[in-house]
């Protein structure tokens, strides 16, 4: 009995001492965690010592580590434990990594999208990487803005860290349960990432949130994402790789997306951001030279935000799109927004228009519309978009749309950048579309505050439709639905 129970314990023993092998503390490597010293060398020599046995968990006990770049590699988790935070260190202390060269290929894609190395965290060609753990990263140290151009910075280093996380052609990548604070010009970039997780996030920034660039086969749940200045949930399709890729089969459920003041989020005041153009919002685009296929956004909740913008407008295909169950309160600039546009940022050789069909929008609530615009669905004259489902959707509007607006010579999309502001208000308070075959739109309910002189309803160039249960008002002398240059309109 007792040499059964040594034996046993004996096991144990070697099983804890496996264990504990997997794991490697970075303050056995040097990192002070004090906030002063600069620890990312600490870090990367912890990650490096894990690669060299294998691979294992590379663990941040509770801290501040002022760090530079930190290279993550494959078979690596950085675990961030409750109490941690990994802070940007400033230009001043050049702890960055050199921005690589991107080979002398022509860059259709702004230096945040290109450029990987010159981030807080970064990984290339890595698998089964992840950073997990209830700690923080804050990026203060971090600049907000696109600071790298075309022939200027290839290959040279800037001095100054970009974004928090950038992952570029990696597999198998799990981000879970972290924070990020003022992540950059992005908090999370991934260029080129299959068969990963991004779950239980919780993203209160200065610019984007979460970048989802030529990936496919991806799952985003359970964030919270702030971002009173730029996209929150955005998902692209860039010249980055170098080729045009299809960012593909990525599903988004039960994530939060607000625009708050940055931090207040954080800290639990909330306060309503006072910005002038954009502030959170799902978005596909603007970046699409590959395109979207079949894309599944459900079970979110939009606040003090805009809503969502599929934009196709890079020459690529934007299809198989499907999303229900959203909720919106304060909805700035428009709750529904898909287009296509000849932008064409990408080679001239590339000469096929861009295209979009077959999707899909139900069970939609929102109030506090701002009285810009209405849903628009606009394609191009020579392609239109084709096959739009828009079932179940309940808005509520601000209203004091002028009467004229009706006959307004609405701008086409063409080279213009696809931001609906730029164009003014829509024709229509609630939908508008123009060059569409196939719109099917059921069970509409549009509602407005002020008095709104616009009709509900505008269809310019639009074929082989239907309307069914439109349930909306229009003021005395103001139709409910006007047509221009329509066929086949079955109104029931």
């Amino acid at each position: 009995m007792i040499k059964t129970l040594v034996s046993v314990l004996a096991c144990l023993s070697i099983g804890i001492a496996a264990r504990a092998a997997d794991v490697f503390n970075v303050k056995d490597f040097g990192a002070k965690g004090d906030g002063v010293t600069l620890d990312s060398p600490a870090i990367n020599a912890a990650i490096e010592e894990a690669v060299a046995n294998g691979g294992g968990q590379v663990y941040l006990p509770t801290g501040t580590y002022l760090s530079g770049s930190i290279r993550l590699k494959s078979n690596i988790d950085l675990h961030l434990s409750p109490g941690c935070v990994i802070k940007a260190a400033p230009a001043s202390m050049k702890a960055y990594d050199e921005s690589e060269s991107f080979g002398g290929f022509p860059e259709y894609q702004d230096g945040g999208h290109t450029y990987f190395h010159n981030s807080l965290i970064w990984a290339e060609g890595a698998n089964n990487v992840s950073i997990t753990g209830h700690g923080m990263i804050d990026g203060e140290g971090l600049t907000k803005h696109d600071t790298e151009k075309a022939g200027i910075v290839q290959g040279g280093s800037i001095g100054t860290g970009d974004k928090s996380i950038a992952l570029k052609q990696c597999r198998r990548v799990t981000l879970r349960d972290f924070t990020v604070y003022r992540g950059g010009h992005f908090a999370v970039i991934m260029t080129g990432c299959d068969l990963s997780t991004i779950d239980n996030l919780t993203i209160d920034t200065n610019r984007d949130g979460i970048d989802i660039d030529c990936c496919k086969y991806m799952t985003v749940t359970n964030c919270r994402v702030n971002t009173p200045s730029d996209d929150a949930i955005v998902l692209k399709s860039s010249y980055a790789l170098k080729k045009p890729v299809l960012c593909e089969h990525i599903a988004v459920t039960n994530c939060n997306v607000t625009g708050y003041e940055c931090g207040t989020l954080l800290d639990g005041t909330y306060v309503p951001a006072k910005v002038g153009w954009v502030c959170g919002r799902f978005k596909l685009g603007t970046e699409s030279n590959g395109g979207y296929r079949n894309i599944s956004l459900s079970n979110c909740t939009f606040m003090y935000s805009s809503g969502l913008a599929f934009e196709e407008v890079d020459q690529g295909v934007m299809e198989n799109i499907v999303v229900t169950n959203i909720t919106m309160s304060h909805v700035h600039h428009y709750p529904i927004y898909i287009t296509t546009g000849c932008r064409n940022r990408g080679p001239k050789e590339v000469t096929h228009p861009s295209s979009a069909r077959d999707i899909q929008i139900s069970n939609v609530v929102a109030d506090d519309c701002d009285s810009l615009c209405s849903i628009i669905v606009t394609g191009l004259p020579e392609e239109p978009v084709r096959n739009v489902w828009l079932s179940n959707i309940r808005l509520q509007f601000r209203g004091g749309g002028a009467r004229e607006l009706v006959n307004k010579d609405y701008r086409e999309q063409s080279t213009h950048y696809p931001e609906p502001k730029f164009a003014g208000h829509t024709p229509a308070y609630g939908l508008y579309a123009r060059h569409v075959v196939g719109l099917h739109a059921d069970d509409l309910t549009f509602t407005y505050a002020d008095p709104e002189y616009r009709p509900a309803v505008v269809l310019d160039d639009v074929k082989d439709s239907s309307l069914r249960n439109i349930d909306a008002p229009t003021e005395p002398g103001v139709d409910k639905i006007v047509q221009f240059n329509c066929e086949n309109i079955t109104i029931k």
